[in-house]
Parts: C-alpha cells; structure tokens; sequence
C-alpha cells in the first residue's frame, strides 16, 4: 500500500474517532468503553511487542505506566467526560492546540525567553482555542451553557493529559520499540478504567448493548486503534517520520464530514474563526516551533523512526 494513502486513511480513522465515540456514549458508560478499548487493543499489540522484547529497565517501566496514565488514562478519561458535555467536532481543534500549551509551560515552568513571532502566533491560537470553549456564550448570550464549556475544558485537560506524555515519552520512544510501549502503556491503563467500571454495571449491563454500543467498541479496538496504528507504523517505516504530522489536519475535516450526518452538529462561525486562529497562530509560529508538522518538514534527519507520543495514543 501507498505510505501516503495508509496515513490519510489513518487521519480519517482518528479523525472521526470522536463523533463517533460520542454516538456510542449515548448507550456505553465512559470507563467501560475506555477499557474494553485499551485491554483488547493492549492484547492485540501483545505479540508485536514480544516480538520486538528487549530488556527494560524499571526506570523505563515507570516511564511506560506515566506515558500510559497521561497519554491514556487522564487523556481518554477527560475526552470522554468532555464528549457526553460538547460537541464532537470541538475535540480535535482543541486537541491540535498541544504545542501552545507546550510552549507556554516551558516560559512559566523552564523559564526559557519567548521569541516575539512564536510568543504572538502561540497567543493568537490560545485565543482561538478560548474563542472555541466559549463559544456557547456568545451563540446566545441570554443563555450560559455551563455543561458545552465545562465540557470543551475537560478536553484542554484531556490535551493536557496528551502534552505531559509527549514529554515523558519523547526520549523513552528512542530506546524502547513503540509497539512495546503501546502494548503496556494500553494494558497498564486498562486496569486503572477498570477500577471505575464496577460503578457503572450497577446502573448499566451489557445486555443493553445496542448499535452505538458496539459501534463504539468496534471502532475503538480495531480500527482506530489495531488498523490505524498499523497503518501509521507502516507508514513510519516507508517515509521519513518528521512528514508524518503534515496529515494530521485531516482530523477536523473527517470530524465535522461524520458528526453532520451522525450527530447533526454544525460549525458556527465561531468555529471557523477559532479554527483560522489555531492553526494560523500555529503556522505563524512554526518557524520556531520545532514540535510543529510543518516545521518538520524542513528538519532532514533520515534516522528519525519515532514521532511524539502525542500521535502514538491519540484516540481520536
């Protein structure tokens, strides 16, 4: 298969993750979903991982558990709460604002000197993503839609959950096989959804599993996850690695294709602004922001195999 058609399929798939995991949420509680997702994906990743086994230290098997509670745990955790509370086609432009918050914590936290292009492309996608959480205000202003904003704010947690496994897992990635650190971050974080299921069943079981439910299931376990990770390993060893993140804009366009017809949502036009303020305040940054697709593009390094972490336990 083309490399380049396998990572346009692959954004699709995530992409579309999250309309379609808020239609299965209307009939599957959030934790049972998560770990039904993560134990059968984990398990289908198993053999590739024992393939792949080398020795690990229990310093990388610690780091493994953080990439799995940040990058799966805390971020499925807070993607799911925020879908049952806003609209699906919110998620991925908020998910895309990871490098924002990445580059104002390392002003606030590592104390490094903001350059003026990055500091005012950087703000101009905060205030998009903002302009995004509270939208519901402005659409009616007699009215405040607490549950849409509390919801679009789980996901900047959810991202945030996103953006401290990019860093943990960024150094980890270049020592230990990916399909190793996918197989155990998923399993690891399957536990920890379990210990919340229990609480669901009581008001819900599995006999009142109907088309949504299964579809989220399904989904989840092989296609955005075992298909697309699939596809986007192969991708990785055809191409080199830094073009990759170039098709990650496909995301909100197969978003919003699927939740019109599924979920009857519909870009506003502050949607659209916020969207131009994302990711033009990205693009205007990207000179400096080497985290940035774009700016990869321009980084020649042939022996780079592993992208972020971001992409790695990207749900959507």
């Amino acid at each position: 298969m083309n490399p380049i058609l396998a990572l346009i399929i692959t954004n699709i798939i995530w992409g579309g993750a999250s309309p379609i995991f808020k239609f299965a949420l209307q009939n599957i509680p959030p934790f049972t979903l998560a770990f039904i997702r993560f134990f059968f994906a984990g398990l289908i990743f198993l053999p590739l991982a024992l393939k792949n086994f080398q020795r690990i230290s229990l310093r990388q098997w610690f780091e493994i558990f953080l990439v799995g509670f940040f990058g799966v745990f805390v971020n499925i955790t807070f993607f799911f709460l925020g879908l049952k509370k806003t609209e699906s086609i919110n998620v991925p432009i908020i998910a895309s604002s990871g490098p924002v918050f990445i580059y104002f914590f390392s002003i606030l936290f590592l104390k490094e000197k903001p350059k003026l292009k990055v500091f005012l492309g950087m703000l101009f996608a905060l205030m998009g993503v903002f302009l995004i959480i509270l939208s519901p205000i402005l659409l009616d202003g007699k009215k405040i839609y607490l549950g849409e904003i509390e919801g679009n704010f789980f996901i900047v947690l959810a991202t945030f959950g996103s953006v401290f496994s990019t860093i943990i897992g960024k150094d980890l990635l270049k020592k230990v096989n990916p399909y190793f650190v996918s197989a155990f971050s998923f399993l690891s974080s399957s536990i920890l959804f379990l210990l919340f299921v229990p609480k669901e069943l009581i008001s819900w079981s599995f006999y009142k599993l109907n088309l949504a439910g299964w579809v989220g299931i399904i989904y989840g376990v092989f296609f955005s996850s075992a298909a697309a990770y699939f596809l986007y390993y192969y991708s990785l060893s055809k191409i080199d690695a830094q073009e990759v993140g170039l098709f990650t804009y496909i995301d909100p366009i197969a978003a919003v294709i699927i939740a019109m017809p599924l979920l009857h949502e519909f870009p506003t036009i502050y949607y659209i602004i916020g969207s131009f303020l994302v990711f033009g305040g990205i693009y205007l940054a990207e000179g400096r922001v080497h985290w940035h697709p774009i700016n990869k593009l321009k980084i020649k390094n042939q022996n780079s195999k592993i992208k972020t972490q971001s992409d790695l336990v990207k749900s959507l």
